[in-house]
């Protein structure tokens, strides 16, 4: 990745201060990743890329601007930021525009451990695509592949601004998946598994991501419709963190300002059952979207959005914070082209007391639903009806694979109604536990 990037940052700030800002910030991220794809056991593609960015926020009083640029060269400074000042005069007033006070940037920073420097060739990420896809395919049943992939991506960001902050970080990811087909005809099923970690050792084995994608794409095989009715349905492990995403695009400082929410009013009040906390740490070490300090210099931390069931924070950034007399909660995030918006890092619901089994086991007729289709989704009313597939339960066990329902309900009912298992995994940003739900509608045939 190109050297230095902080004597560019500082060239920008510098010549904004001479064009008349009142303040200003800079970002740059350089990023580059290696991915190969195996189809049928031969190489589909192996597609390299890298891009670097420079993004300047300027403050002419309580009017900002934002503009971008993947040239880095000196010639372009004097450029970038007359355009940013021209289109800060002629911006809005924002009364809650403004950086940090210097009181309250980030000092020090914690060790995460991020960033992998081992970043394999092509040839290694060849050999493992290749190596989950012929295990998928050697699974009795497995007809026909969409393809095995391996990959990993590195990314640099840094960021410098006129009230004195300057800092930078590396983050690392890499990735194994393999997709397939059992059957034949019309009664073909497909289904997937996939691995990802900041570190290359932390991955599991192609192997075992091969084994379990054919493994489930087999006993997909004769899935049927359910009858329409209220159920109890169980949301597998790996997708029950969708449930998460809602909840936290929903308690977003962006939406609540706004007023698009449907828990704008809920702060203070149990969204979620007694004893169930919903956390956010930015500083988990080897997480997926660990960072030492948010996109506006502000140090981040462990915060626990839900506490017992009840919503103690939103997700804020300076501007929203402002907004709602409120402080931020160092949860900034921000490309190159805007201005910074509130986001989760890594976002997780503390496991409960019961084993998946246990609580698949209490359910007498229901849904476990293992893959989600669609985004029927309203944040502003909390209607959700996503079309699903997985297994019937029946008398406490799955029972026959189940394609083609719908699963519907109120967030507001769905959230209050989650009962969450103790197999809590961290395989990306968002995490949950095995959760059951009772009383969804079930709409099939």
């Amino acid at each position: 990745m190109n050297a230095d990037p902080g004597t560019f940052l500082g060239d920008l700030l510098r010549a904004a201060r001479r064009h008349g800002t009142d303040a200003a910030d800079a970002v740059h991220i350089d990023s580059r990743s290696l991915e190969a794809s195996v189809r049928l056991g031969e190489l589909e593609h192996l597609e390299r890329s890298e891009s670097q960015t420079v993004g300047l926020r300027v403050f002419v009083g309580r009017r900002q601007a934002a503009v971008a640029s993947a040239d880095r060269s000196p010639d372009i400074v004097g450029g970038l930021v007359e355009r940013a000042v021209a289109m800060a005069r002629a911006a809005p007033e924002d009364p809650y525009a403004g950086l940090a006070d210097p009181g309250q940037l980030a000092v020090g920073r914690p060790e995460l451990d991020i960033h992998d420097p081992d970043l394999p060739d092509g040839d290694a990420l060849v050999a493992r695509a290749r190596e989950a896809e012929d295990a998928a395919r050697a699974v009795a049943g497995v007809a026909n592949s969409n393809g095995g992939h391996a990959g990993w991506s590195e990314r640099r960001v840094v960021l410098a601004a006129s009230n004195g902050f300057t800092g930078g970080y590396r983050r690392s990811g890499h990735s194994i998946s393999v997709s397939v087909l059992a059957g034949e005809g019309v009664g073909m099923e497909t289904d997937y598994d996939f691995s990802a970690a900041v570190h290359a050792e932390d991955l599991a084995a192609p192997t075992a991501v091969g084994r379990c994608a054919g493994e489930r794409a087999v006993r997909r095989l004769g899935a049927r419709k359910l009858d329409t009715a209220a159920l109890p349905v169980v949301f597998e492990q790996r997708i029950a963190g969708t449930l998460l995403g809602h909840l936290a695009g929903a308690i977003n400082g962006a939406s609540i300002t706004r007023g698009t929410s449907f828990l704008k009013d809920a702060l203070g009040n149990r969204i979620l059952p007694a004893g169930t906390n919903l956390v956010d740490d930015p500083l988990r070490p080897r997480g997926h979207a660990s960072k030492p300090f948010d996109a506006e210099g502000l140090a981040t931390g462990r915060r626990l959005l839900v506490e017992d069931g009840v919503l103690r924070s939103w997700l804020l950034d300076l501007s929203n914070a402002r907004q709602l007399g409120l402080e931020s909660t160092g949860s900034a995030s921000r490309g190159a082209g805007g201005p910074p918006t509130p986001s989760a890092t890594n976002l997780h619901l503390e496991p409960g007391a019961k084993s998946a089994e246990a609580l698949i086991g209490e359910v007498g007729n229901g849904l476990f639903v293992t893959d989600l289709i669609g985004m029927g989704v309203n944040l502003v009313t909390g209607d959700y009806s996503r079309g699903a597939a997985g297994y019937a339960i029946r008398n406490g066990e799955l029972a026959e694979p189940v394609s083609e329902v719908t699963i519907a309900g109120r967030l507001q009912d769905m959230l209050l109604g989650i009962e969450a298992a103790d197999d809590l995994m961290f395989r990306g940003s968002v995490n949950a536990p095995t959760l059951r739900i009772e009383g969804m509608t079930v709409a099939g045939r």
